[in-house]
């Protein structure tokens, strides 16, 4: 039977194709409005976002509200079909609130309060700011949520930044006396008994400052604990105040790139709908599969935050402004890359912007309309074909991607291994570590969930979990995961994993901690290795996964003690060659696989391949995939869609798996099983789908 989730909107059963809209800079051309309505219908466009920094137009003066602009924007867009996500305008605040309110700006980590200007330049705990977004928000809701263009409720654009003001000084301590109960609780939880930095009174605790404390590292942790927290509450209001009003429409905000200021599952419960905005560096060498893959991450972590379909709000339809090199997208890119967000879970494709400023910082940012104004352009054609594909693929809305792979990526956990001093202070390479993992996978063609340890999902529903680098390790993560990989599953983590709590306190009684029973291993020591070292990865003779030939590994090897665990594969040099560097421990009945070092293509691709041939997860095609073509799968449990993407930079052959084909856009079948993809190229086949195993 057919599954799936309902459209984003019952107003637009198929994709939301559309931009950020600006009409409040154009009210001095009442033209403009008559001629934008005309091209976005011809692009195939349907939804705009409206209103995103729109405050000073909406209340030019305190009390002074001027709606008839957006009345006819709305009611423009009803008479032709079109729709809105209608924004709230917090992202950026009007002069006269700055001028007669100073204590919504915010203060730097400095104890220095900004001047007007710049974007979220405020403070979410300011009482003034909370009431003037309130009351915008309330008097939006009440004259638009039963407009008929108004699909949904955009809130604010890309929170971000932290405020130390005085306000939330006051904040930030009654966060931690909620947290901690008593200052001997938070004591022994920072271990400020280091450095004689005990605190003897809740006033002297403060926000890290570069002139002050920033050298107790679970402060640090907890500090940035707090500004998600505060920035999560203030969203919460911005909701509440539409909800007050009678408003059900879904709401969402923007979010960006794996974002390390905020923890992004903090706000998945608060969301109806997940939406980011993508702006991948495209062409920065001939190869795209880099930046493709590092994308690709992105897109399962923003699907995996609500486990459904989910927005791209932003991409460009051409160039940026603000990337160190504003690179064209070459033909075929701007289909690709877009279907490539399809792939992953989204049901919009949405850009910044749909027409060009004419002036300040964003009047050289790509837009579907130029500065030229009329629909004779490439970037316009781009558009417009997308445009007829994805009302072509209309099925795929709503169908799911079916992950039996999840990798571990928790926020605090990224924090505290960047905080943390040492083993490699010159870098330890966090990110990069977890994108070799994701790209191994992604080179296979297996789709993969970026979740949480501690999130809702059931981890029992995966067949394998990576854990890359999982410092910061709670108990009830340790528990968790051993009974996953005692009930059958399979676990794979590695060096500096399990070293701390989630106060940053070291685990007590030899690492990996929590771990330790799980993998069957005792880390003793781990080796800092120089830029320029190298050592070596020898797989064992006959060893259980089949791995063969030698592997490089640079910058951290850890020397492990076998605990039960097999060794699969040693260290070549050193005064520790010949000990484990790849382990394998049988718990209960699954296994727990180690990496004790940090090992680099094309390691992952064999290691997880050989894996995800034993444990029996299925690819989008079971056939080998060119380098840098990649598939993915999005289902409704009946059909199969599969997105062939090449980003390879040269044209490729791809070998399909003898299945029955048929093009998900013409509904042709197709008569090979070959399929050529031009440099850039895309196809979405349709099959009808097997059950796997």
């Amino acid at each position: 039977m057919s599954s799936k989730f309902p459209p984003i909107s019952g107003k637009i059963p198929g994709f939301m194709h559309g931009a950020d809209y600006n009409p409040d800079q154009w009210q001095h051309d009442p033209q403009v409005l008559d001629e934008d309505i005309r091209l976005m219908k011809l692009a195939g466009c349907n939804t705009m976002a409206i209103g995103i920094f729109a405050w000073a137009a909406l209340e030019p003066e305190e009390g002074r509200y001027t709606f008839e602009w957006l009345d006819r924007v709305l009611d423009r867009f009803a008479e032709n079909g079109l729709f809105a996500w209608l924004a709230t305008p917090s992202g950026a605040r009007p002069a006269w609130m700055s001028e007669q309110y100073p204590e919504v700006l915010r203060v730097g980590a400095n104890r220095v309060r900004n001047l007007h200007g710049q974007r979220h330049n405020h403070c979410y705990t300011s009482p003034v700011y909370r009431d003037k977004t309130g009351t915008m928000n309330r008097k939006l809701a009440a004259r638009y949520a039963g407009h008929p263009a108004v699909v949904g409720w955009h809130i604010s654009n890309e929170f971000g930044g932290e405020c130390h003001c005085p306000l939330c000084q006051d904040a930030f301590r009654e966060w931690l006396r909620e947290k901690y109960g008593t200052l001997d609780e938070l004591n022994m939880a920072w271990w400020t008994s280091f450095w004689a930095h005990r605190y003897s009174d809740w006033p002297q605790i403060e926000s890290p400052a570069p002139h002050g404390e920033s050298m107790v590292h679970a402060h640090n942790l907890d500090w940035k604990r707090f500004v998600t927290d505060r920035t999560v509450d203030f969203c919460k209001h911005e909701i509440s105040c539409i909800r007050e009003v009678g408003s059900d429409l879904p709401v969402t905000t923007n979010m960006m790139n794996w974002f390390a200021g905020l923890d992004y599952r903090k706000f998945s419960d608060v969301l109806d709908v997940i939406s980011w905005d993508a702006y991948p560096t495209w062409h920065e060498s001939k190869d795209d599969s880099q930046v493709a893959a590092w994308f690709a991450f992105n897109h399962d972590l923003f699907r995996s935050l609500k486990g459904k379909p989910f927005m791209l709000m932003e991409s460009t339809p051409s160039v940026t402004n603000w990337q160190p090199i504003s690179k064209l997208k070459k033909p075929g890119m701007h289909k690709l890359s877009s279907l490539q967000a399809v792939a992953h879970g989204s049901d919009t494709v949405q850009y910044f912007q749909w027409r060009k400023s004419r002036g300040s910082s964003e009047k050289l940012h790509g837009a579907v309309v130029d500065h030229v104004g009329h629909e004779r352009t490439r970037t316009f054609r781009d558009v417009s074909e997308l445009g007829a594909s994805l009302g072509s693929l209309a099925d795929v809305v709503g169908t799911k991607v079916d992950s039996r792979v999840a990798i571990i990526a928790d926020w605090d956990n990224r924090w505290a291994v960047k905080n943390s001093q040492g083993p490699r202070n010159a870098g330890i390479h966090y990110e990069q570590t977890v994108m070799e993992h994701y790209k191994a996978f992604w080179q296979l063609g297996v789709p993969v969930d970026i979740i949480g340890s501690g999130d809702g999902y059931d981890f029992g529903r995966y067949a394998l979990i990576v854990a890359p680098m999982m410092y910061l390790c709670r108990s009830e993560t340790g528990a968790k995961l051993e009974k996953f990989v005692s009930d059958g599953g399979t676990l794979a983590t590695t060096y500096w994993s399990g070293i701390v709590d989630e106060n940053d306190l070291c685990h007590l009684g030899g690492f990996p901690g929590p771990l330790r029973t799980t993998l069957g291993i005792w880390a003793e020591e781990i080796d800092g290795l120089y830029d320029d070292e190298r050592n070596g990865i020898v797989p064992v003779a006959d060893n259980a996964l089949g791995l063969a030939g030698e592997f490089e590994a640079r910058e951290l090897c850890e020397l492990v003690h076998l605990e039960g665990a097999e060794a699969l594969a040693i260290y070549r040099d050193d005064f520790y060659a010949g000990r484990p560097a790849l382990t394998v421990n049988a718990f209960g009945s699954g296994e727990a696989y180690y990496l004790a070092t940090r090992a680099f293509a094309p390691f992952y691709e064999s290691f997880y391949g050989k894996l995800a041939v034993k444990l029996g997860i299925p690819r989008a095609l079971e056939s080998e995939l060119p380098d840098g073509v990649t598939a993915q799968v999005r289902t409704d449990g009946e059909t199969d869609f599969v997105f062939v993407q090449n980003y390879s930079g040269a044209e490729r052959i791809v070998r399909l798996d003898g299945r029955s084909y048929r093009d998900a856009e013409t509904e042709e079948e197709l008569a090979s099983f070959e399929l050529t993809l031009p440099v850039n190229g895309v196809r979405v086949l349709k099959r009808n789908q097997v059950a796997s195993e």
